[in-house]
């Protein structure tokens, strides 16, 4: 259980300020914690020149219709959002269920309930929108609901996390654990919030993302299939303005797994790009994506 009197050390002063400052602003009309991310995201768009460069090269390279203008304009709404979520993390971790009800609206929520309401195993296939950890706290609000988690160095940081993204009922398992436990908890019923998205090193196999060959996990059909569940899309959507955030959950992917790994994970990556497609600003872009190249390929990031 996390106990703040563990860290009044005078290391963790400057860490402690921090969380001070989001909760202050955690206090503010969502609007002006809007207008106030919007600034900080422009000048962090134009300071941190190697994250705008990473951004544009994955945003120019996933969409080639783009013309460079668009490109860029996208690239520097992305970091806007990016900068809107941080500032804003203070309300996920403080603000009160009712303003969160209020700032969360849902479209295609039925499929989840239905699946709920007929006893079947649930994975939410969440990919890294920028604004993807509200969805699971709100939904952990009426289950608890799996989120993975992996450790740093900072042990405050671990324990503030951990407290704040278990505060509606949250099960955290950190990814160095056994798989055994987590396919337990998903047995027992309790909906798994999965983020396979990210680049997967040596452990990936190859599928396109975009028309590009990228290195990615494909435990998504594992879990399904070991879990016995049912794996539904799920999207995190800014809403402009500070106006709050919009959820859209799809239908249950039909017959899958299909127990063709690389097919499998193909439509995986495949469902992932229509939840991205409608408005690419909302993906997280600042990660190198296609780090890991198959052999012999060039490196993608200069």
């Amino acid at each position: 259980m996390f106990n703040p009197f563990d860290f009044l050390h005078p290391r963790y002063w400057l860490s402690w300020f921090g969380f001070g400052v989001l909760r202050l602003i955690s206090l503010l009309p969502l609007p002006i914690i809007a207008q106030l991310g919007n600034i900080l995201g422009t000048l962090v768009f134009h300071v941190m020149a190697s994250r705008r460069d990473i951004t544009k090269k994955n945003l120019a390279a996933c969409f080639p219709d783009m013309s460079h203008d668009q490109v860029h304009a996208t690239a520097r709404r992305s970091f806007q959002l990016v900068a809107i979520t941080t500032l804003s993390m203070g309300l996920n971790w403080w603000a009160s269920p009712k303003r969160l009800e209020r700032l969360v609206s849902f479209e295609g929520k039925a499929h989840y309930d239905e699946a709920i309401a007929q006893g079947q195993n649930i994975i939410l296939l969440a990919p890294h929108a920028i604004a993807l950890e509200m969805a699971g706290l709100i939904l952990s609000r009426e289950r608890p609901m799996i989120t993975m988690y992996q450790l740093t160095r900072k042990k405050l940081l671990n324990d503030i996390v951990k407290n704040k993204r278990g505060r509606f009922g949250g099960i955290l398992v950190e990814r160095r654990e056994p798989l055994r436990n987590l396919l337990k908890l998903i047995r027992a019923g309790n909906p798994f919030y999965y983020l396979p998205d990210q680049d997967a090193g040596d452990k990936g196999i190859f599928v396109p993302f975009f028309g590009i060959e990228a290195s990615t996990y494909s435990m998504l059909p594992k879990f399904a299939q070991l879990g016995n569940a049912v794996v539904l899309p799920c999207f995190t959507h800014i809403l402009p303005k500070g106006r709050g955030w919009h959820v859209v959950i799809g239908e249950p992917l039909k017959h899958f797994p299909s127990g063709d790994e690389y097919q499998d994970t193909k439509r995986m990556n495949e469902v992932i790009e229509s939840m991205i497609r409608p408005e690419p600003e909302q993906y997280f872009w600042v990660h190198k994506r296609f780090k890991t190249r198959p052999e012999g390929a060039d490196k993608f990031y200069s």
